[in-house]
């Protein structure tokens, strides 16, 4: 036990005692990185510049308003689309019943083609409401990617 006490008073007199936290004691270097270590922010994965980290998030707002137009045109596409599909299906039964001679439609089939025109007539207003729309819409919004200057 002696001998313990001996050998463990021994080794601690050999190292210098370090003091974890303690001011004097704590220095930040910045050598070699050619920044001021305070301001720097570290993250788990990377050590960035607060004007870095401003230009990247710039970087991303831009990304993100690239992405809402472009989900904004996909939109416009697909109801044209849906529009165009709806159209087609009704010429197409408007086409079946006018290939009926007329003597030999019923009133109902009469009545049934009259109101495949207006249904067909309200679609094509709508879609070209739409297409206007999105039209308004691509000239509304500066920035687009076409009318950028390549940098």
């Amino acid at each position: 036990m002696e001998l313990k006490q001996s050998l463990s008073t021994h080794l601690e007199a050999e190292k210098p005692l370090r003091r974890y936290g303690a001011v004097e004691e704590t220095a930040w270097k910045a050598e070699g990185l050619g920044r001021s270590q305070l301001d720097i922010v570290s993250m788990a994965e990377t050590t960035m510049m607060p004007e870095e980290i401003e230009l990247e998030m710039a970087k991303i707002q831009r990304l993100r308003e690239v992405l809402v137009r472009r989900e904004s045109e996909l939109r416009f596409m697909m109801d044209d689309i849906q529009l165009c599909k709806d159209i087609m299906d009704l010429k197409q039964e408007l086409q079946n019943l006018v290939a009926i001679p007329e003597k030999e439609k019923t009133k109902l089939q009469k009545q049934r083609e009259d109101e495949l025109i207006q249904k067909i007539h309200k679609l094509v207003q709508k879609r070209d409401f739409l297409v206007d729309d999105a039209e308004v819409e691509r000239l509304r919004l500066p920035g687009r990617e076409e009318s950028r200057a390549p940098t």
